[in-house]
């Protein structure tokens, strides 16, 4: 399943206030495309029947089942610093990242990586 730290809830909570999110869960999925073969992408969204489900601070993380054999173990976080803020995703199946750090590829899809 896929987690997430106790500093990445607190920015989605706020998240959720801020922009009228009440009542939804985080869904996580991955896409096809991107420099390396995949992209990450999170949005507010409601539960469907499918979705794998976890709750971690009072956020639900929902993830897709064709996204999860590819995000199971990954880890969200969030980090702030003076270069700068965002969601960060660390996954265990990821064997290849852009420089982005938003693209990366698993060992079942090995893409050729081109410039961001």
């Amino acid at each position: 399943m896929v987690t997430i730290t106790d500093k990445a809830a607190e920015k989605v909570r706020d998240l959720m206030t801020e922009q009228g999110g009440a009542g939804k869960g985080l869904r996580v999925f991955v896409t096809g495309g991107g420099c390396a073969g995949y992209s990450y992408g999170m949005a507010f969204d409601e539960r469907t029947a499918d979705d794998a489900v976890a709750e971690v601070g009072g956020v639900q993380v929902l993830v897709d089942p064709e996204s999860m054999p590819i995000l199971n173990g990954a880890t969200i976080d969030f980090i702030d610093e003076l270069s700068g803020s965002g969601f960060t995703i660390e996954n265990p199946n990821a064997v290849k990242t852009c420089g982005c750090g938003h693209s990366f590829t698993t060992d079942q899809e090995k893409a050729v990586s081109s410039h961001c």
